[in-house]
């Protein structure tokens, strides 16, 4: 029950960090990583949240967990596409 607690506490200060991070952040590399560690956060939650005691005999939920599996291939696929972005902002820039 304590490591349940302690994954909960975890996710909640990643989308909190995350969600300060892309509220406070000037710089856009800043607020994608910001973005992304909010997601490694939901991403925690979801398979917390997927877990079940040994005791009732029921395995983990395998629908969060290909949930996550999904979530990170398109958080790769989106991080790579911001970052191409602001590589032609910042070669549009000049800087």
């Amino acid at each position: 029950m304590l490591s349940l607690c302690l994954y909960f506490t975890l996710a909640a200060l990643l989308i909190g960090l995350g969600t300060f991070g892309v509220w406070r952040g000037p710089e856009l590399l800043r607020r994608i990583i910001a973005v992304n560690i909010m997601g490694a956060g939901i991403f925690l939650l979801m398979v917390t949240l997927a877990y079940r005691p040994v005791l009732q005999g029921e395995p983990a939920d395998s629908v969060l967990h290909a949930l996550v599996l999904t979530g990170l291939v398109v958080a790769v696929s989106a991080t790579a596409f911001a970052l191409a972005l602001l590589g032609r902002i910042l070669q549009k820039a000049g800087l």
